[in-house]
């Protein structure tokens, strides 16, 4: 049977309805509903939920909007930071829709790409791009297939050799038999993986998602025992309703709103240094990186060569230079090559009689100058293709040697002044005996801002290993002169096919230049890698970048790399500068430690209140406080000091471990001033109930003012008997000094995180800035304007006090905070766990 008359209509139309067409339907990353409830009802969200519902059903409107807006902002944005994502997956498409040739019935015709089958015989010349996996029938062609395998060299392919779809071919023609289509096929098969959707969060993200889990798991406990206490005990349903909201507004939605702020302030902030972040968590997850992987041709090089120096024999340098420019110059289809000839040396175009452009097969290129001032036959190629047709001299073959060695692209060039022709009877090229005139060395034209971006990630402790396609050698060489040190141990694709499981671990651990690598080894070489321990991020442009970008903890692509591989990419370096990367990984130091301040903070406040509550109803005094007063604690302890701290937040010198940094924070930070803060606290309001209960201090509360405060609230208060008023007005009373001290402790709470004084630094490093220490002030301002202004007061359940309550209270804070500066500096609850940092 003749294959190249390729398939007749009737074995088309079998396989078209067996499946074995080039039509594929590739599903959808995520659906919009999977987004949505995803985003909207997770487990935190839905105890929000409770929150929101708990403080309608009590009338607490404002507290209410408060919760339930931040929540769905929450919401809105995680989702539409997802439906972005999924947008760009779904365009991802590595295979262009176009009209390709096929060979049906014996005669040509032309059909959609789609309309492909199994067995069809394609015809194809230079600049169409191959379609399907295949086998070339006839014909010698020359493939990119840069985009898929990370070669940077053109491909020869002859008869009987295999095409991978989403190759491109160069020069030649020929014809090939499709043997995989549709889904099948090599580039859809990488297009499938890339549509996948992958949720990655950071080490810190996944922190602080187990601390919110331990903190509902303390409310579930503390919400039972309200439940209880309903059934057996005669407090009112809107009571109870109140208290229930109270105790689950600990878990609180300011908290994931201002992380989500950190975030989005380090992507603009990097975005304005020239780096698109397309997944907002990634400039975080940059600072955890611990292994730097990047992709070598069109990653680090510009896909340019660049001419650095020759070596002149039995000339001078200046005509061997003026004889390559010219060569090249006048060259009618210039390459790589000679296009770096060009940009340094220029030269002047002179005329031709005749010229063999440059092809793999033969690894030269040459021209027969026709010019009044330059005739004959000149060279340039690979020593090895020209040792036959010119005689190099023994220095000559030591100096080829020294640059080889170093990794640069080493081209003789040789000429014959008295040939006129290039061309043997038959019309094939054919080169007449040479005389070496020189050696020309090129390299790799590298990204700017490289050395400087490398320099940043190994100061910050990170290894960097490059994977490529191309030769390990030639890999080896540009990591030197990408400024690798020492003695780089280069591993093989070939060598990692034939290894066990445990071996290709051990290789991609040790190994820093890996060559000859597929796709999907670079994608193992990753996983591995993650399996060892290693959070992994990974620099790409081309289609063979995909698998291994996805599977990276954070994959960064080049702004002019393929669609696909910009599509999962975590980060795109505009203009494809490496000059965002150094910011990107200080910025998302600086998002670390902003955010571990803010969880300090944020859990001094919870782990207070939780005993506080336990405390005050096992001693039957009521409740701590309200839920308009838990949204005054939520501004003033909970709201704006995590605010100030991000706003000055610097970063860290080093990469964070993010458990030992939370247990850190927890053990010398956050437990001891939540146990100074409960003990206080419960001191105060104690004391202030038992102080009013016996009428030793005369509060100016009428029971109009209580029917006031219960229209002005929505709440009911117990003022029918003489005994009730006096338990409410004490309740009022101990709820609105507790209040007072846990927001001023909170205040200053935040001069110690963030000290701007050698004073208050015992427990954190100086800042330089001064925006704590005004905006500690300014708080204190705001909230006695808040309890001294009456109707303000009210609005949040504050009733009014004399002032010299206040000022007790103000100096039992400063009693406080001089007390727990003591407990910092002499690590207490470090010695009493006997835990050391």
């Amino acid at each position: 049977m003749n294959e190249l008359v390729g398939l007749s209509s009737q074995e088309v139309e079998l396989r078209r309805a067996r499946g074995d067409s080039n039509r594929v339907r590739l599903d959808s990353s995520r659906s919009y509903r999977d987004i949505l409830w995803g985003n909207v009802f997770n487990p935190i969200n839905l105890v929000l939920y409770v929150i929101g519902i708990g403080m309608l059903m009590t009338h607490d409107l404002r507290s209410a909007v408060c919760t339930l807006g931040l929540v769905l902002l929450n919401a809105i944005v995680g989702a539409a930071q997802e439906v972005a994502v999924k947008r760009q997956l779904d365009k991802i498409a590595l295979l262009a829709r176009i009209t390709v040739k096929v060979v049906r019935d014996g005669l040509p015709q032309s059909i959609d790409s789609d309309d492909i089958v199994i067995g069809d015989v394609l015809m194809v010349q230079a600049g169409n791009q191959i379609t399907v996996d295949g086998e070339l029938l006839n014909g010698k062609i020359e493939v990119d297939e840069s985009a898929l395998t990370g070669e940077s060299d053109l491909v020869l392919k002859t008869a009987g050799d295999k095409v991978l779809s989403g190759s491109i071919c160069i020069t030649g023609a020929g014809m090939i038999k499709a043997t995989g289509v549709g889904e099948s096929s090599f580039a859809n098969r990488l297009t499938k993986n890339a549509r996948k959707f992958v949720l990655k969060q950071t080490p810190l993200q996944r922190s602080v998602n187990r601390l919110l889990r331990v903190l509902l798991l303390i409310i579930l406990n503390l919400a039972l025992l309200a439940v209880l206490s309903l059934l057996v005990t005669d407090v009112s349903l809107p009571v109870w309703l109140r208290a229930l909201s109270v105790i689950c507004d600990m878990v609180s939605a300011g908290l994931l709103t201002m992380i989500t702020l950190n975030y989005s302030w380090g992507a603009i902030r990097i975005g304005q240094r020239g780096a698109l972040v397309q997944q907002i968590n990634a400039v975080e997850a940059l600072s955890n990186v611990t292994v730097l992987c990047t992709d070598k041709t069109g990653t680090l090089t510009t896909n340019k060569i660049r001419y650095l120096e020759a070596y002149p024999i039995e000339i001078e340098r200046q005509v061997l230079e003026r004889l390559a420019a010219d060569f090249a110059a006048s060259a009618s289809t210039p390459n790589n090559t000679a296009q770096a000839l060009i940009d340094t040396l220029h030269g002047s175009k002179r005329n031709l009689a005749d010229e063999v452009p440059f092809k793999s097969a033969h690894k030269w290129s040459a021209v027969v100058f026709d010019d009044p001032q330059l005739k004959g036959v000149y060279v340039l190629g690979a020593a090895e293709m020209l040792r036959d047709h010119m005689e190099m001299p023994g220095p000559a073959r030591l100096q080829i040697e020294k640059w080889s060695n170093e990794g640069m692209r080493v081209l003789v060039f040789g000429c014959n002044p008295d040939s006129m022709t290039l061309r043997d009877a038959s019309g094939e090229p054919s080169l007449p005996p040479l005389t070496m005139i020189g050696i020309l060395c090129f390299g790799d034209e590298l990204r700017p801002h490289l050395d400087a971006t490398f320099a940043a990630f190994r100061q910050n402790g990170v290894q960097i290993k490059i994977l490529s396609g191309d030769n390990p050698q030639t890999v080896a060489a540009l990591a030197r002169q990408a400024g690798f040190q020492g003695d780089l141990k280069t591993v093989s694709g070939t060598d990692l096919a034939t290894m066990s499981p445990g071996d290709f671990v051990s290789a991609a651990v040790e190994g820093t230049v890996f060559g000859r690598i597929t796709p999907q080894q670079k994608e193992a070489l990753v996983s591995a890698m993650q399996q060892h321990g290693e959070f992994v991020a990974m620099i790409g442009d081309g289609v063979n970048d995909v698998l291994s970008l996805k599977r990276a903890d954070v994959g960064i692509a080049m702004e002019s790399g393929s669609t696909a591989t910009r599509a999962v990419a975590a980060i795109v370096l505009r203009h494809d500068s490496f000059e965002a990367m150094p910011p990107a990984l200080t910025e998302g130091r600086r998002t670390v430690s902003s955010i571990l301040s803010v969880l300090k903070l944020y859990f001094v406040s919870v782990f207070a209140l939780v005993p506080l509550i336990i405390g005050i109803v096992t001693l039957g005094l009521g409740f701590p406080y309200t839920s308009l007063q838990s949204t005054l604690l939520s501004f003033f302890a909970r709201g704006a000091p995590p605010l100030v701290l991000s706003i000055i937040a610097r970063p860290s010198q080093r990469r964070e471990n993010i458990a030992q940094s939370l247990v850190q924070s927890l053990v010398r930070f956050t437990l001891p001033a939540a146990l100074s803060i409960f003990i206080f606290g419960l001191l105060i309001y104690v004391g202030t109930y038992l102080v009013v209960q016996d009428r030793l201090l005369n509060v100016s509360v009428t029971p109009q003012m209580i029917a006031e405060l219960g229209q002005l609230t929505n709440n009911i208060y117990a003022v029918h008997t003489p005994e009730a008023f006096v338990k409410t007005v004490a309740t009022l009373t101990s709820q609105t000094t507790l209040t007072a001290f846990l927001s001023l402790s909170g205040i200053l709470l935040m001069l110690f995180a963030a000290p701007s004084t050698q004073w208050l630094a015992v427990v954190a490093q100086p800042v330089r800035s001064r925006l704590p220490l005004i905006s500690a002030v300014v708080l204190i301002l705001l909230f006695i304007g808040v309890v001294l202004v009456p109707p303000l007061g009210l609005a949040f359940e504050l009733v009014p006090l004399p002032s010299w309550v206040y000022l007790i209270v103000g100096l039992e804070t400063i009693i406080w905070m001089f007390v727990q500066r003591e407990l910092w500096r002499g690590r207490w609850l470090e010695r009493f766990l006997e835990v050391e940092f």
